[in-house]
């Protein structure tokens, strides 16, 4: 497109980011898989579309898309697919919600439907926010969960994993949200604290504390430790359970703590992981007391039917009748909930598909990942060596990926489908062979789904091109970007699916990226009402001051604080690039003879000053730090360009055409690489400026990365004083109370060093500056005589007047050695100790003159006119 022949004034962001979004072609980020270039392919978090795209999201994709645009600048064929994880619990959760239905109100093809239906319109709503936010993502490579061209690879990597013995059902102790009413992964288990009551009762002569006596219809032991002698009695014997009536034993186990409670512990089945473990190890019964509702069972007796809480107030009302409940204490206790609804999980034992989980084939793989920060890694560890249990990847809902497997209803066997019929859904398609073992045709599908990180987990397969037949070609990507908060999940769930489907890690390296806390520092919810959508940022400032805040606010893997000031810094920094930018311009419109190198010594330390810059950019860049090549160009464009390297040049921008052409060349040089370096963090604002330098006829985002290889240590040396004696003449003209461009006469700057800036100083300073190499010739006076009024006033009172004339009425060698006394009016009067001193003044060849000294081997002197 044609930029507008005059630069305005004003930079206005809504204009000018709208304006572009029209004009970018998406094509131009598309991954071309027949180019010769190295490819960079990012696996990208497919988020759920729940049809606002947070703060969070909107952070995380600022970093992938940095990393996206950096690379194609680097000559990479970048991959930036954009997925979506339809499936799943929050899905079903919100049309329950919209509809005041739950998922068993209605068919269950009906349910899905409705699904789908709502996920679409989340999908759009977020599409556009993603657009707005300048973000290049390769929609060429857009997948959705829920649509079967992804699903059957989901089935698909299901059947090999259980063919390979890798995933298999049984019955066994989950992790089941009740309100929900599915199983749930371990990771997906979020803790809460929360008050509770122990509760000390009777048990059939033995004190016992719990904090769930809804669950002594499940008791099947009672434990204690093996060298806690108040036991010895009772150890190895069985004892009665109250109100039920059922006998248990009393076994010793080491995992008893004797200072908690009484000492003795009930075992039931489950009342939590502990329990899980002496059930295994004791080998002992299975009692189930609630089931997949929430409610109490047949087992609970006369409580039957009623919720966990209504048989926990009324066992303990019955307990009071009987006598056996003995008193209460408060307890702080941790509690697992659900991550999604917050309910209390139960463990409860049933039938349930798992993955097996190798930790040590996960760990090798994680350990051939380069991790930034590195030490997120031990997150993942630390994980891996507490998984006790397999995963569990079936749940009971409705809408998710069907697990491809029916059953015999005659003899029970698995029956699975032919890879080529993926994908399926159990529920509604009907296998096309018998039984092979009994010859039956009558089957019954599997109901329950696959969790939803089944799906994803393969994420990274699917963009490589994973179609079952062996290792992608475009396999292993060359990075995840993810947050801290799913490294247990869908960083672990990942290493271990590409391990088992293709014996390798799944990308080269993983970025992890904080969390976003409202500004008042705590993790952004509706509960505490400081969420920040991006659209409210947007509208109000841009997206590239948005797009800085999240380069600029924290370094890689820490959580980042929203704080407006951060963006109205953003867009601050971006007026000054702007008016920069205008400087720049208006010199290059009014013409001027084409040098091609910087001749002059400032200019020569301006591109020294670049290079060194852009190596420092670089270096961020290539290390994911986008906090600190912000950073750095923000202090290059304000600090070393406008601050100083412009205002040196002034002089021969607005002369004559002597070294104007040098001038004009490095400010070209750097104006176009500020906008090239500008262009991964603030692409509209960086094409917009780059559009008038070009004539419009170019896009900064086709342009290679800046380079810059100029080196000129002399020059760097001989500039950086120039610029120091020009600031340290500028605070004398302050502390003398001149205007800047007031004239000043004559200064000369004696240096080591020799110094020939081709009189930029003496343009910027409105001086004549004279640069010398020999030693100054100063001859130190006394000019006259300072006096310390704190001293004299009090101690002389009306003689202080009289004091101060016979002081300066000294000679000059007495004002530097004061006598013992002074004659006031005919009398002698002590000379106070600190009550004056000299003040020199320095003369060469004659001349007053005014000295500074900002470093041990230069001399500033200053001949005012």
């Amino acid at each position: 497109m044609s930029a507008p022949k005059e630069i305005p004034k004003n930079y206005e962001p809504a204009e000018v980011e709208e304006r572009w979004l029209k004009t970018w072609k998406k094509e131009s980020y598309y991954f071309d898989p027949e180019s010769k270039k190295p490819q960079f392919i990012i696996d990208t978090p497919p988020p759920y579309p729940t049809g606002n795209f947070h703060i969070g999201n909107a952070f995380n994709w600022c970093y992938i898309d940095f990393i996206a645009r950096y690379k194609r600048m680097r000559g990479y064929n970048v991959m930036f697919p954009q997925g979506w994880d339809c499936h799943g619990l929050p899905t079903e959760v919100k049309v329950e919600e919209l509809n005041g239905i739950t998922k068993n109100d209605v068919p269950r093809q009906q349910f899905r439907e409705m699904c789908r239906e709502l996920t679409l319109k989340n999908i759009e709503k977020m599409r556009q926010t993603m657009i707005r936010c300048g973000f290049s993502n390769d929609w060429s490579n857009e997948y959705i969960t829920m649509l079967p061209k992804y699903y059957r690879k989901t089935q698909l990597s299901f059947l090999r994993m259980y063919k390979k013995g890798d995933i298999y059902q049984s019955e066994h102790p989950v992790n089941f949200c009740t309100r929900c009413e599915t199983a749930i992964a371990f990771a997906e288990v979020s803790y809460e604290d929360r008050k509770t009551k122990l509760n000390f009762f009777d048990f059939d002569g033995v004190e016992i504390a719990t904090t769930r006596p809804e669950l002594l219809a499940a008791c099947v032991a009672v434990a204690v430790h093996p060298e806690d002698k108040r036991y010895d009695r009772i150890r190895g014997k069985t004892l009665k359970v109250p109100i039920f009536g059922h006998d248990v034993k009393v076994i010793s186990d080491e995992a008893v703590d004797p200072k908690f409670g009484s000492g003795a512990v009930m075992i039931c089945t489950f009342g939590d992981k502990q329990d899980v473990h002496w059930w295994k190890q004791h080998n002992l019964d299975l009692r189930k007391a609630i089931d997949l509702s929430g409610k109490m069972t047949a087992v609970a007796g006369k409580y039957e039917g009623m919720s966990s809480g209504e048989c926990r107030k009324a066992i303990l009302s019955d307990m009071e009748s009987l006598g056996i409940l003995k008193r209460q204490e408060d307890l702080e206790q941790r509690v697992g909930t659900c991550w999604r609804c917050k309910t209390p999980i139960e463990i409860l034992s049933e039938r349930q598909w798992f993955v097996k989980v190798h930790n040590e084939e996960i760990l090798d793989a994680a350990n051939q990942i380069n991790w930034t920060p590195e030490h997120m890694k031990m997150r993942l560890e630390n994980w891996a060596s507490q998984m006790e249990w397999d995963w569990c990847i079936s749940r009971q809902r409705i809408f998710a990926t069907p697990i491809p497997v029916w059953f015999c209803s005659k003899c029970g066997e698995v029956i699975l489908p032919d890879e080529e019929d993926l994908p399926i859904d159990p529920t509604v398609d009907k296998p096309k062979k018998p039984c092979p073992k009994c010859g039956s045709t009558e089957f019954h599908g599997e109901e329950d789904v696959l969790d939803t990180w089944m799906d994803s987990s393969i994420s990274v397969l699917n963009i490589t091109g994973w179609d079952g037949s062996g290792t992608p070609k475009l396999f292993p990507a060359q990075i995840r970007p993810q947050g801290h908060d799913i490294i247990r999940t869908w960083a672990f769930y990942t290493i271990l699916r590409s391990v088992a489907l293709t014996g390798s890690h799944p990308w080269e390296n993983i970025l992890v990226n904080g969390m976003v806390l409202g500004d008042d520092g705590f993790k952004m919810s509706k509960s505490r009402n400081n969420i920040i959508a991006p659209e409210e940022i947007l509208v109000k400032y841009g997206a590239d001051p948005f797009r800085q805040w999240s380069a600029a606010g924290a370094s890689t893997g820490q959580d980042i604080v929203f704080n407006w000031n951060d963006v109205i810094a953003a867009s601050r920094f971006q007026t000054k690039m702007w008016n920069i930018n205008r400087f720049v311009l208006m010199h290059l419109e009014r013409g001027y003879p084409e040098d091609n190198e910087a001749t002059y010594l400032v200019d020569r330390w301006m591109m020294h000053r670049l290079s060194e810059s852009i190596e420092e950019v670089t270096a961020a860049m290539e290390g994911f730090q986008f906090d600190q090549a912000i950073r750095a160009i923000r202090e290059f464009a304000r600090d070393v360009f406008a601050d100083n390297y412009i205002e040196l040049v002034k002089g021969r921008l607005y002369g004559s055409e002597e070294g104007r052409g040098s001038a004009l060349y490095v400010l070209r040089t750097c104006l176009d690489a500020l906008c090239r370096m500008l262009a991964p963090m603030t692409p509209f604002f960086a094409e917009e400026c780059y559009s008038y330098l070009t004539g419009g006829k170019e896009s900064v985002h086709a342009q290679p990365w800046v380079e810059s290889g100029f080196k000129d240590d002399e020059a760097k040396a001989e500039g950086d004083l120039v610029i120091k004696i020009v600031s340290e003449i500028r605070r004398y003209k302050h502390d003398e109370g001149l205007a800047l461009n007031a004239p000043l006469g004559h200064v000369a700057v004696y240096t080591p060093l020799q110094i020939d800036d081709g009189g930029d100083a003496s343009a910027t300073l409105n001086a004549n500056v004279e640069w010398r190499s020999d030693k100054p010739d100063l001859q130190k006076i006394v000019s006259g005589v300072s006096f310390n009024m704190g001293l004299i006033g009090p101690n002389l009172r009306n003689k202080a007047k009289g004091y101060m004339d016979a002081v300066r009425s000294l000679s000059d060698e007495q004002k530097i050695t004061p006598p013992g006394s002074v004659m006031v009016d005919g009398e002698e009067i002590a000379v106070i100790p600190g009550s004056f001193e000299p003040v020199f003044a320095y003369r060469v060849a004659g001349e007053e003159v005014d000295v500074l000294q900002p470093s041990e081997d230069v001399i500033i002197t200053v001949q005012k006119e």
